[in-house]
């Protein structure tokens, strides 16, 4: 991402209703999953750890996180998390078959070489483990916010799931996440495209926003997370997938 918005990224991440709603929902799935304390888990674009700060909280005891981003990392060490390193995210240093988890939130979409990542993500599981990505959602979405995060690509659902199995995993499930802002998010969207760009640098959607606000937003999507446990939406902002690796 631009290294500008990287200022604004760390400083919301924590706090920010996308983050945390995010967040959230990849905890219950993860919670759902029901793995053993000593499970060894990987988080790809960790960033300065807030997920592995709550895994730890409950109760996981093997956990490390890779970002490339150095300021990501050390962000991270000064939250107390020692596990972490600096690693491309299509490239990495593990052994095989290190992981029983391997999670990915917003990650996918900022490597070009899309198989060489699933290919070392699937590497670093171990026989009958699993991978959970979060990726954007549908290329007609697009907007200067996935130009200012470096994006190649968004996601229809069929193309998550293609990219998943050519990298022989098999999918368990496939879902949109943040249905309930879909339509506004697409309104905004669709009619960037056709006001003048704005003048000055290219910023992305996620500012501050006002106690409140922030946390209507974070009641609302969490809300929604809970529905998810028992129905899939037709559309979302993003969409996500839980894959195995054959055992």
């Amino acid at each position: 991402m631009d290294l500008a918005y990287e200022v604004t990224y760390h400083q919301l991440e924590e706090q920010n209703w996308w983050f945390a709603s995010r967040r959230d929902m990849v905890f219950d799935i993860v919670k759902h999953l029901k793995l053993p304390s000593t499970a060894p888990i990987l988080e790809i674009g960790c960033s300065g750890g807030p997920l592995l700060l709550a895994l730890r909280a409950a109760g996981y005891k093997h956990l490390k996180g890779i970002d490339v981003s150095e300021k990501g990392i050390t962000l991270a060490q000064e939250r107390g998390l020692t596990d972490v390193a600096v690693m491309d995210g299509a490239h990495l240093s593990f052994p095989d078959a290190s992981f029983d988890l391997v999670i990915a939130s917003d990650v996918l979409e900022h490597i070009e070489d899309e198989a060489q990542a699933l290919r070392e993500w699937r590497r670093v599981l171990r026989p009958g483990g699993r991978l959970l990505v979060f990726v954007p959602a549908h290329q007609y979405l697009w907007s200067r916010h996935d130009e200012v995060n470096h994006h190649f690509r968004r996601y229809s659902a069929k193309s998550l799931r293609t990219a998943i199995t050519k990298a022989s995993l098999r999918v368990e499930r496939l879902a949109f996440w943040n249905f309930t802002l879909f339509f506004p998010t697409a309104m905004v969207r669709l009619m960037q495209r056709v006001l003048p760009k704005p003048e000055g640098p290219i910023t992305g959607d996620l500012v501050p926003l006002p106690p409140l606000a922030n946390t209507g937003l974070l009641r609302l999507i969490k809300a929604e997370n809970r529905l998810l446990r028992v129905l899939n939406f037709p559309v979302g902002v993003s969409v996500f997938a839980l894959a195995q690796k054959a055992e």
